[in-house]
C-alpha cells in the first residue's frame, strides 16, 4: 500500500499551497477530492449557487469523504444553529438552549432520554431536509430559463460556465452550434463529473432532462436512495486505495492533506487521525471486521436511518452525562454546551437556576 509520504508528495505544490490556507485559518485538513471550493462573492453570497454543495446539513460525512465537524450541532439546532453565534451575549444563549431542552423533553420529567433525543434528531434532520427542498426550488428556477418544468444538460452546463465567468450568450451558442468550447482542464474534469452525477440523477425512462425532484437528487443526493449508491461510490472511489471498492481503517485515515513540518500541523494531523480512527471503528464498521463495505458506509450516510439515529442519540448523551443515569439534564447540557451548540456557556451552574 502507498505510505503517506509517497501519497502526499504526488499531490504536488497545489495541495500544498492549500495546506497553507488551511493551516493559517486552523481547521482541520480535508482528504483528497475532485470538488470544487465555491467563490465568495462580494456581497457573502455562493456564486455557484447551482453546484452541488459539499457540505450537507445533518448528514456524518462530506461529499470529499472529510467529516462533518458540526454534525452534533446541526442535528440538535436545526435552523437555530445560526443563533448561536460565538460572540452572543451567553446568557440570551442560555435561555435559547433551555428552551430547545424543553422541546425535547416531550415526557416533562426534566431530563432527555436516547429516544426523546432520537425523536428530536430525526426531526432536525428532516428539517435540513425541508430547506434543502426550499432552495433546490430558487436553483431550479434559476437553470430553467423556459420555464417548462425541465431543464437539460446543456441548460445547466451554459448556466454552470456562466457562473465559472465564461460569457453566456456565447456559450449557449457555441453549444447550439455544436461549437467546440474552450474550457481549462480543471474546469472540464468537474463538467464531467457533473455530467455523471446528472445521468444518475435522471430517473427511469432516462431523457437527459430532470424536473424539479429529479433536480433535488442531483443537487442533495442524501435525500435518494439511488443517489446515495452513487455518492457512497463516489467517497470510496476517493478514499479506496487497492481498488477492492472496500475501505480499512488504514485506507480512512491515511488520507489528510497536510505534514508535519511544525506542531501546529502535527497538532491537526493527529487529531484528524483520531477522529476518523473512532468514528471508522465505533460507527461506520458495523460488524467491527476491520472493513468498510459500500452497504456500511450507505447505512452510515443515510441521514433517515433511524437505528443510526438512535446510536447517536446515545453517544451524544454518554458525552455529558455525568451522573451516569443515561439521561441528560438541563445542568449537563449547558455545561457541555460547546458540544451541543458551538458556543460555550461560561458560569452556567450560577445562572441557571436564577433562570428556571
Amino acid at each position: 500500500m502507498m505510505s503517506r509520504q509517497a501519497f502526499l508528495c504526488s499531490l504536488g505544490s497545489l495541495y500544498l499551497s492549500l495546506l497553507f490556507v488551511f493551516l493559517l485559518m486552523d481547521v482541520y485538513a480535508r482528504p483528497a477530492n475532485n470538488s470544487v471550493l465555491k467563490e465568495k462573492a462580494a456581497d457573502g453570497k455562493d456564486e455557484n449557487e447551482i453546484l452541488p454543495p459539499d457540505h450537507l446539513n445533518g448528514v456524518k460525512m462530506e461529499m470529499d469523504g472529510h467529516l462533518n465537524k458540526e454534525f452534533h450541532q446541526e442535528v440538535f439546532l436545526g435552523k437555530e444553529m445560526e443563533e448561536f453565534e460565538e460572540d452572543s451575549e451567553p446568557r440570551k444563549n442560555r435561555k435559547k438552549l433551555m428552551v430547545i431542552f424543553s422541546k425535547v423533553d416531550i415526557n416533562n420529567d426534566k431530563k432527555i432520554g436516547a429516544k426523546e433525543m432520537q425523536r428530536w434528531i430525526m426531526e432536525k434532520t428532516d428539517e435540513h431536509f425541508q430547506e434543502a427542498v426550499e432552495e433546490n426550488k430558487m436553483h431550479f428556477k434559476a437553470v430553467d430559463p423556459d420555464g417548462d418544468g425541465h431543464v437539460s444538460w446543456d441548460e445547466y452546463k451554459i448556466k454552470f460556465l456562466a457562473s465559472k465567468g465564461f460569457n453566456e450568450k456565447e456559450i449557449a451558442e457555441k453549444i447550439k452550434n455544436n461549437e467546440e468550447l474552450k474550457i481549462d482542464e480543471e474546469t472540464q474534469e468537474v463538467l464531467d463529473n457533473l455530467k455523471d452525477r446528472w445521468y444518475q440523477a435522471d430517473n427511469p425512462p432516462p431523457d437527459l432532462l430532470l424536473n424539479e425532484e429529479e433536480f433535488l437528487s442531483f443537487l442533495h443526493p442524501e435525500h435518494s436512495r439511488g443517489m446515495l449508491k452513487f455518492m457512497v461510490k463516489e467517497i470510496i472511489r476517493d478514499l479506496d486505495q487497492d481498488g477492492d471498492k472496500k475501505l480499512t481503517l488504514s485506507e480512512f485515515i491515511s488520507l489528510p492533506v497536510g505534514t508535519v513540518e511544525n506542531q501546529q500541523a502535527q497538532d491537526i494531523d493527529d487529531d484528524w487521525v483520531k477522529d476518523r480512527r473512532k468514528e471508522f471503528e465505533e460507527v461506520i464498521d458495523a460488524n467491527h471486521d476491520g472493513i468498510v463495505t459500500m452497504e456500511e458506509l450507505e447505512e452510515y450516510m443515510d441521514p433517515m436511518n433511524e437505528y443510526n439515529a438512535l446510536n447517536e442519540a446515545k453517544q451524544m448523551i454518554a458525552v455529558a452525562d455525568e451522573n451516569q443515569n443515561h439521561h441528560l439534564e438541563l445542568e449537563e447540557i449547558l455545561k457541555y454546551s460547546e458540544y451541543f451548540t458551538g458556543s460555550k456557556l461560561m458560569d452556567y451552574a450560577r445562572n441557571v437556576h436564577e433562570e428556571f
